[in-house]
């Protein structure tokens, strides 16, 4: 740190992805948030001219609230570290391997996590005719938020027609049905030692899990903690714990889930890892520390006091 009486934290969001306005978000409550816990905060709207906002704020640390790609993918992370700025959540690696999903996936199933089937194709090949028997899920291999998801179903005669959104290739993965779980992870790092769980929510939606159902207000219910047997809860914390682990990851991280609870532990899938939860008003990780007897402000000093130049 600089010296100052109060650390600066300089705050990164809104950003050049399709989920700035999420990002814009996160930013700001955890700005407010972190000024609540004694910080002194500037907040920066992350463009092409981020090193220079940068240099004239001198941070003693930078709280990265981006989401989606160029900030949670490895690139923001990899000019910090050659500024020379601590910053929170996971390293380069960490957030390029995360964000590209088949990636992960072939790290998780070399953990012996449980994952659907998936593959990488042209989009005109999705289009063309069914890559995968329905059902299954189109969406892009590098974007989060559920942005550009489409949903081919069991009895569909014919491939979706992709929006402009939908980039050259796209993955196609097959549908695992049953109920949505998550799991936000904790560490490891200068704060604590060991990588924890904060239990296990059960998101309850009218239809599929969107982008309006995660960020509109009474899009979903989140019952937490999950009603769901002991074993399926331990499942999900043990298998959170080392999807994190498996990519390297620290800070906090929330890895998704779909249960088919008809074939009991058998049917927990991991779907997929993201490495900078949504700290929106209906986020689920913030949520989960709340639970867990962390305030929102608490949690937010907890990821700026664990950020790292590179790890």
């Amino acid at each position: 740190m600089s010296g100052r009486t109060h650390p600066r934290v300089a705050v990164l969001m809104g950003g050049l992805s399709a989920e700035r306005e999420v990002s814009l978000s996160s930013g700001r409550e955890c700005a407010a948030a972190l000024r609540g816990e004694g910080f002194d905060v500037v907040e920066i709207d992350a463009g092409h001219d981020l090193p220079d906002r940068l240099a004239e704020a001198a941070p003693d640390v930078v709280l990265n609230a981006l989401h989606g790609r160029w900030g949670e993918d490895g690139c923001v992370q990899g000019m910090l570290e050659w500024l020379g700025l601590p910053y929170t959540h996971s390293g380069v690696l960490a957030s390029a391997l995360a964000m590209d999903k088949q990636r992960s996936k072939a790290a998780f199933a070399a953990e012996g996590l449980p994952i659907a089937e998936s593959r990488i194709v042209p989009r005109a090949e999705a289009e063309a005719g069914h890559v995968l028997p329905p059902p299954y899920v189109v969406k892009p291999n590098a974007e989060g938020s559920s942005v550009g998801v489409y949903m081919v179903a069991a009895e569909a005669a014919a491939p979706p027609a992709l929006g402009p959104e939908m980039p050259a290739e796209v993955m196609v993965e097959a549908f695992a049905p049953g109920r949505e779980l998550t799991t936000t992870v904790l560490g490891p790092g200068p704060v604590q030692d060991a990588a924890c769980a904060l239990g296990v929510t059960d998101i309850v939606t009218e239809g599929w899990y969107d982008y309006a159902a995660k960020y509109t207000p009474g899009g979903s219910r989140h019952v937490l903690p999950a009603e769901i047997p002991a074993e399926i809860a331990a499942l999900c914390e043990d298998y959170a714990i080392r999807a994190h682990a498996a990519l390297g990851c620290r800070g906090v991280s929330r890895t998704d889930f779909r249960w088919d609870e008809r074939r009991g532990a058998e049917g927990l899938v991991v779907l997929e890892l993201n490495t900078q939860p949504g700290m929106t008003p209906t986020s689920l990780s913030p949520e989960q520390a709340r639970a867990a007897g962390m305030s929102f402000g608490a949690l937010c000093r907890w990821m700026v006091e664990d950020a790292s130049c590179g790890r």
